[in-house]
């Protein structure tokens, strides 16, 4: 029996490849602000922590030039390639295992919660979970806060039955910041093997979907 109750999930890079769909709004917004673009490896940066993040660590935007930079790859992405996603290879049957075997799924993340939500309802993850937030427009939602909100909607009071799935620092942040387990996933976009989890909390570490499913197998 796992000694986990509430097993909660990041989703860019942990549960979706939304890469493809991200990438070319960020490009798009890029273009239309005239600014210099970046490498791939800066590019793929983007994905995970709020838009507005990125854009003021590569560009040194602030205030209302932040903000209509975010603006304007939230309008192109919502309309034009939110759905441009994959989910992970085995993912589904993370979801299925945990299913049957009683333990209350969750996703917390950094994305938009209309547009993760849209998002998981395309990709029929409702069907397992109806746990599902993310970050607020004005990002002020830290990642602890919101999965704070999935503790609060599960009604799972003791922090010693719960674990947080992610591929970030974010993730690994927010959980340790709730005091509750950490599962680094490599291969999302975040962290790539074990020096990039050098330093970082972590009960396990999955190479692929399935590896997932090992840590409720005792």
């Amino acid at each position: 029996m796992s000694k986990y109750r509430l097993v909660i999930f990041d989703l860019d890079g942990t549960i979706l490849d939304t890469s493809e769909g991200i990438l070319t709004s960020v490009e798009h917004t890029i273009n239309q602000l005239g600014l210099p673009l970046l490498n791939r490896k800066e590019m793929l940066n983007f994905i995970g922590p709020p838009v507005q993040n990125s854009f003021a660590k590569y560009y040194k935007l602030s205030g209302t030039s932040l903000q209509q930079a975010a603006d304007m790859f939230r309008d192109n992405y919502s309309k034009h390639h939110l759905l441009l996603a994959k989910p992970y290879e085995g993912i589904y049957e993370v979801f299925d295992y945990l299913r049957a075997s009683n333990i209350q799924p969750a996703i917390a993340t950094y994305k938009r919660e209309d547009y993760a939500i849209k998002l998981l309802k395309y990709f029929k993850f409702d069907k397992y979970t109806d746990i599902m937030f993310g970050a607020d427009n004005e990002n002020k939602l830290t990642k602890a806060d919101i999965i704070d909100k999935c503790k609060q909607k599960a009604q799972e009071q003791n922090l010693q039955k719960m674990i947080m799935i992610g591929d970030t620092n974010h993730d690994a942040i927010g959980a340790a910041e709730m005091g509750i387990d950490f599962l680094a996933v490599t291969y999302g976009f975040g962290f790539k093997n074990k020096d990039d989890l050098s330093g970082i909390k972590k009960t396990a570490i999955a190479k692929n979907p399935l590896e997932i499913i090992q840590l409720f197998i005792h």
